[in-house]
């Protein structure tokens, strides 16, 4: 603690117990716990209460108190906690009576202000911060405070009823570590102390008669086991349970039984356990059970947890894969005549009755569809699953649902019936079949479905009654699988039944981007731009894609009344730019879809939309352009992100500022790699000769770069700032790359000199002026190569760079302005005092 932190904190503590002062901010009272955390963790001897006596002041006079408010009790209660972390300053506290008073019986616990959920909740947490040594464990343990705990397992607070179960997982788990003193024997175990009373209680709990009182221990086991105690204490995990495996069993068969949600997840936490890596046992043979006597919605979460395990005996992993796809199975068989359709599994492992009751019915045919749609799409995004999951039958089943929910499949079977009446319009189960559908495009094995794929993919793209949502989730999906369809047909040579689909998509693309709904034109712009992306470097694709009216109907919308739409619009023109009229041999002829009159229509985005998203979609086209090329020759390009920057820095969306800036790094990166033998450039970017850094410089003051990278220095928003430090960084060192930096006293002498000093000191204060003057003796210079070369040399970008990347609370984020601040609180100090944060 520092000297003036312990001037401060007499006066802290005799505010926070007088009871005429009103009550502090939660937050300042969190800060000053924070802060005592910190000190105690790092040194734990008595010394800090010794030298700080108002600490234990405070203990005291709180607990003298007749009334104190709860904030000031519970602030009280994880003090002591904390200060008692250490098994010296426990003791200190012992002697001075305190401990006894604050968590025994004599203690808030026995008083009205235990009614109050936060001062019991600061309980458990003070006792939680305390328990790091055996002294403060065996007071606990010997003051009844364990039935305490064990009482607030079942509080109608489930912030308190959390807070005690995670105390009991500690406790259990720092007596074995500190009371075990033999080798342990599973056939003779005697729990230590403080673990014996938690395992009684426990299993005590689970004979009970009390539904809650079994929810509550199944609820302490999930914590323990999901806390890493099965893989720290292997040896106790197995003698835990074989004393609970009966009673577990018994709750499985147990139909009644309240407690079967809750056996999953604990089965679940149990098998992570190193003590059960063989597949032998009776533990395997009661998931095998649980998998068999859960319903299909408590054993689906239980299913996909076994098939990530590693360790999972395969017999078990099968049986858990049979578990999540019996749903989709049971649709497959509904939507068929008999034995007309194989289904996807040969046998079920509960009965398949299960499944159809829940599926016939109108309030969880959809929970139940949702919930296994989700674990089969985490399984499909696993790079290794330990189990074949049954592909083609799975993408039937899929799109079988798919046809279900838009009635454009009719079944002949009364469970089939039933099923589509229930799934009819469903936005939840066509948004997850259809996530579903987009993470099977990786498999391979579902090419003979492609074209009964697309198939129903087109019939939701056209259908007037997909909803908005269904439609992104249906373009998603669709971008997904023409990928796949592009490398099928590559391999394939399926060129003829990728052109129809193609020719299809962009039909149902012109209707949906003159859409009255703004969602359906801006998830249609994202699929022609994703379209783009992966299909540019077919020809085919191109003329399917320049002879139909999708390029005037995407320009069309860069006048869209909604933002979020001309932000789109931006983005497709931006991709469809480089093939539509860029190219030296486009197809596009004749048309005003040219060069000249995308760009001019960009620019005119950018400096005249009053949203912010176009305008960062235009500078994100121009620096992707950029990148490919796309913008010239040298003179050209020049003269383009000139124009850019001069409109960008002027402009009030702070991320258009620093696109700006990107834009500027790609340009510089450009032009040195033109202009100058780039040792790390491609050899076609060399030329034989270096040319004189002058030219460079003079590029970069034409193209009027250095007045924006300076200006932005200052930026107020620091994001700015930070990447113009950078490209000035990069710059210096490529025109001064031995470090042979200008020496700024040398230099104050000319007019340049002084004017570059000026800068320097401007920049150091952290503001800059808008219009830097040009005359007089601290003109800057901001297009004269040989001022710009002089400020590289002599600025100390470093130590601006340090600056700007320091944290904005590296100062005022301090323990003793925190102290300040609740004396200015409590009106104790002057407000000119004041260091608030």
């Amino acid at each position: 603690m520092t000297r003036e932190c312990a001037v401060l904190l007499p006066g802290v503590c005799a505010a926070l117990a007088d009871p005429r002062q009103p009550g502090l901010d939660d937050t300042c009272l969190e800060k000053l716990l924070d802060w005592f955390r910190s000190l105690t963790w790092f040194d734990p001897t008595v010394e800090l209460v010794q030298e700080n006596p108002c600490l234990t002041e405070l203990l005291s006079s709180v607990l003298a108190l007749v009334d104190p408010s709860p904030g000031i009790l519970s602030f009280t209660l994880q003090l002591a906690g904390i200060l008692a972390s250490s098994e010296s300053r426990f003791q200190h506290l012992q002697q001075e009576k305190l401990l006894g008073r604050l968590f025994g019986p004599e203690g808030p616990r026995g008083s009205a202000a235990w009614e109050d959920a936060s001062v019991r909740s600061a309980w458990l947490k003070g006792v939680h911060s305390m328990l790091h040594h055996l002294p403060a464990l065996h007071c606990l343990c010997s003051t009844g405070g364990m039935d305490v705990i064990f009482t607030l397992q079942g509080d109608p607070s489930l912030f308190v009823a959390s807070a005690a179960s995670q105390l009991l997982v500690h406790m259990l788990t720092f007596s074995l570590e500190s009371e075990t003193s033999k080798a342990l024997s599973t056939k003779d175990c005697d729990w230590p102390g403080c673990a014996q009373m938690i395992v009684k209680h426990i299993k005590e709990s689970l004979q009970s008669s009390s539904a809650s009182h079994i929810e509550q221990s199944l609820k302490l086991l999930s914590s323990l086991f999901g806390s890493g105690f099965g893989s720290c204490y292997a040896a106790w995990t197995e003698v835990l349970w074989l004393d609970i495996a009966k009673q577990i069993e018994s709750f499985l068969l147990e139909e009644a039984v309240q407690a079967q949600p809750l056996l999953a997840n604990l089965l679940l936490n149990v098998a992570r356990s190193p003590a059960f890596c063989g597949t032998e046992g009776s533990f395997w043979a009661l998931v095998t059970s649980a998998l068999e006597h859960l319903t299909p919605v408590q054993a689906g979460p239980l299913a996909v947890g076994l098939l990530k395990l590693c360790k999972c005996p395969q017999d078990v992993r099968i049986q858990a894969l049979t578990v999540l796809l019996q749903p989709m199975d049971c649709i497959l068989r509904a939507a068929s005549q008999p034995l007309e359709c194989a289904g996807l599994l040969d046998e079920s492992v509960s009965d398949p009755a299960a499944v159809e009751s829940l599926l016939s019915s109108k309030t969880s045919c959809a929970g139940l569809l949702c919930q296994t749609l989700t674990h089969l799409e985490k399984l499909l995004s696993l790079k290794h699953l330990r189990v074949d999951l049954p592909c083609v039958s799975l993408l039937h089943s899929l799109m079988t649902i798919l046809q279900f929910c838009n009635g454009f499949l009719s079944p002949t079977s009364p469970l089939g019936s039933t099923i589509s009446r229930n799934l009819i319009n469903c936005f939840r189960v066509q948004k997850s079949a259809l996530d579903v559908l987009a993470a099977l495009s990786e498999k391979k094995e579902c090419d003979t479905l492609i074209g009964n794929l697309f198939d129903v993919l087109l019939a939701y793209l056209q259908s007037p009654n997909t909803s908005p949502t269904v439609l992104k989730k249906t373009f998603q999906a669709t971008s997904k699988w023409l990928v796949h369809l592009q490398e099928l047909s590559s391999s394939n040579s399926q060129w003829p039944q990728t052109e129809k689909i193609l020719e299809d998509m962009l039909v149902v693309l012109q209707k949906r981007l003159c859409s009255p709904c703004w969602e359906v034109r801006d998830s249609s712009l994202e699929f022609l731009t994703s379209m783009v992306k992966c299909l540019r470097d077919q020809k085919e694709f191109r003329q399917c894609l320049l002879s139909s009216e999708v390029l005037r109907l995407t320009e069309n919308l860069l006048e869209d009344p909604e933002s979020y739409v001309r932000a789109s619009a931006v983005t497709a023109v931006g991709h469809l730019a480089p093939i539509a009229c860029f190219a030296p041999d486009s197809p596009v002829t004749g048309s005003q879809y040219n060069k000249e009159s995308i760009v001019a229509k960009l620019q005119e985005i950018l400096s005249t939309d009053s949203e912010g998203f176009p305008r960062r979609a235009v500078i994100s086209i121009f620096t992707k352009w950029l990148r490919e090329g796309c913008t010239g020759q040298l003179e050209d390009t020049e003269h383009f992100v000139s124009r850019v920057i001069q409109t960008v820095e002027h402009d009030l969306d702070w991320e258009v500022r620093l696109g700006g800036l990107e834009l500027v790094e790609v340009f510089c990166s450009q032009t040195i790699c033109q202009l100058s033998q780039c040792p790390y450039a491609p050899a076609s970017c060399a030329v034989p000769s270096p040319t004189p850094q002058n030219e460079l410089l003079q590029v970069f003051c034409r193209a009027k770069l250095f007045g924006f990278l300076f200006g932005s220095l200052c930026d107020c928003d620091k994001p700015v700032g930070q990447r113009a430090c950078d490209v000035l960084v990069g710059l210096r060192g490529h025109f001064y790359p031995m470090s042979t930096l200008e020496n700024p006293q040398e230099i104050e002498d000319s007019p340049a000199g002084r004017g570059i000093a000026w800068l320097q000191r401007t920049l150091r204060q952290g503001s800059l002026a808008q219009n830097f003057p040009v005359d007089g003796d601290v003109g800057v210079d901001f297009q004269d190569p040989e001022s710009m070369m002089l400020a590289l040399g002599a600025i100390d970008l470093l130590e601006l760079h340090d600056e700007l990347n320091k944290s904005s609370d590296h100062v005022e984020e301090s323990p003793q302005s925190l102290l300040q601040d609740i004396l200015a609180a409590v009106g104790t100090i002057e407000d000119n005092e004041v260091d608030c944060y």
